[in-house]
């Protein structure tokens, strides 16, 4: 495991140093878990963007109805031929 040094604001440390103690469970634990949260969130919230973005994007909304399309015949064509 790498070690990492960074600086922190006193009250952050403050409040860090209390949960540790009323959790019983090191700084070190805390900060990874909260970090990992954060970033796990930014990655959420970066492909809700991305995934607006493309919802907002009239060639790739045409592209995907005709997906669907394409898909629908298929399902239908296949429906036809288990009926024969």
């Amino acid at each position: 495991m790498a070690t990492f040094t960074s600086s922190l604001p006193d009250w952050l440390l403050s409040i860090l140093d209390e949960k540790s103690r009323e959790l019983a469970i090191p700084k070190n634990k805390i900060i990874e878990k909260a970090l990992s949260i954060y970033l796990e969130q930014l990655n959420r919230a970066a492909y809700m963007k991305s995934y607006k973005q493309l919802a907002e994007d009239a060639d790739t909304l045409q592209i995907a109805e005709e997906g669907m399309e394409d898909y629908f015949k298929q399902i239908n064509d296949t429906d036809e031929d288990e009926a024969r």
